[in-house]
């Protein structure tokens, strides 16, 4: 789960870190009003949603009065936003942070992620502060600094200042800054079961304070139970109303440009298998795992989302039944398919096999059966495509 930037900065204030006053605003009123508040020379009206790149995109602007704060606000509001990370389809915008804008001297990059490769909390820091992590590691790689918290001990405050001498140019005291702001982000990381923590960029004001300009987090949502307080945070708007959607029947949807639409039974399968589509000459539409219980009204609701894309021109069903039963998922594949206006292949294996075969093969319904996944992606690509499958 992601959360906007005014909400990771106040989680991670609760831990220590320095961040700029501000205020979150819905209306252009409020936003003038919240600048005034403030109490300042120089604000920065940002723009609230869950991608990067908004500075780039004009969601990022500053302003001097309270009246031009609204102005923006009035633009900005109820507009969408296209970054390079939201796709050409962009985000709308309906929140803005209204922070008090402080001149800086020097951008640093500060981020922790979970490894899942090596099991530990990632922390990568760099002199070369607002830029994408992405382009600073192929630009200067040299400059990408990096450091791995044994879980046991949990991170050190000598490592912490083994970054920050890395960086260089800092004072004594920034440096003393740099750890404890460090030693929060992780404490923050950690106990809220994140995934992902970002300061870009981690600016030194001129008054030679170490302050957090920008604030990102992602989370678990497999542990979002035991933080009841992150759920008040989540924001469906800034979601894809099909992954919505899945999420309230209990399923796991992910839209993509292809137009094969995938209904599977695991994520490693369905993994394999948009590859297996790929390699036939196809696309994806979707990654779509409708679980260990799919059971019929299950296996329709997925129906019902995968035919939501006006891009899905045939649908592939693959079910390895271990959990599942063949035949439940074929008495949905049935229920959903009578009215279907697009070609729809099937491949099933696993407990019930046979019953689940025998149902497809009474329904009277046009639905192209297959043996093996590579049977049923060349068959699926086969049948977007026009041709005889």
């Amino acid at each position: 789960m992601d959360i906007h930037e005014y909400q990771a900065k106040e989680l991670l204030a609760q831990h220590g870190v320095p961040i700029p006053r501000g205020k979150v605003v819905y209306t252009p009123a409020e936003a003038a009003q919240a600048a005034t508040e403030l109490g300042s020379e120089l604000w920065a009206v940002k723009a609230q949603i869950h991608a990067g790149g908004r500075g780039k995109a004009g969601g990022v602007r500053l302003c001097k009065t309270p009246h031009e704060v609204s102005k923006v606000a009035e633009a900005l509001l109820g507009t969408t936003l296209v970054t390079h990370q939201t796709g050409p389809e962009g985000k709308i915008v309906e929140r803005l942070y209204i922070e008090v804008a402080e001149p800086f001297e020097r951008e640093i990059y500060l981020g922790f992620v979970l490894d899942r490769k090596t099991q530990r909390i990632r922390i990568i820091a760099s002199a070369q502060g607002g830029m994408e992590i992405e382009d600073i590691v192929k630009t200067h790689p040299e400059a990408v600094l990096q450091v791995e918290v044994e879980p046991a001990v949990g991170l050190q405050s000598f490592q912490a200042r083994e970054l920050a001498f890395g960086l260089g140019g800092l004072t004594l005291k920034q440096v003393h800054q740099f750890v404890a702001l460090t030693l929060g982000c992780y404490r923050a990381f950690r106990d809220l079961d994140a995934s992902m923590a970002e300061i870009n960029p981690l600016v030194v004001t001129r008054e030679g304070r170490l302050v957090a300009l920008d604030g990102k987090m992602s989370f678990d949502d497999n542990a979002l139970f035991r933080h009841p307080e992150l759920h008040e945070m989540h924001d469906p708007a800034q979601e894809d109303p099909r992954e919505a959607q899945a999420h309230l029947h209990g399923l796991n949807y992910v839209g993509l440009s292809g137009d094969i639409g995938c209904i599977i039974n695991g994520a490693g399968l369905a993994m394999a298998t948009m590859d297996t589509i790929k390699y036939a000459g196809g696309e994806p539409a979707n990654f779509l795992d409708v679980g260990g219980g799919a059971s019929p009204e299950r296996v329709a609701e997925a129906f019902r989302l995968v035919l939501s894309d006006p891009n899905v021109k045939a649908i592939l069903v693959n079910i390895f039944a271990g959990i599942n039963r063949c035949d439940w998922v074929a008495e949905g594949v049935v229920q959903a398919a009578r009215d279907l206006k697009v070609p729809l292949v099937v491949r099933l294996a696993g407990t019930n096999v046979e019953a689940g075969q025998k149902i497809i093969q009474e329904s009277g319904l046009p639905i192209i059966s297959a043996d093996t996944l590579a049977e049923a992606a060349e068959r699926a690509v086969a049948a977007a495509h026009g041709k005889n499958a």
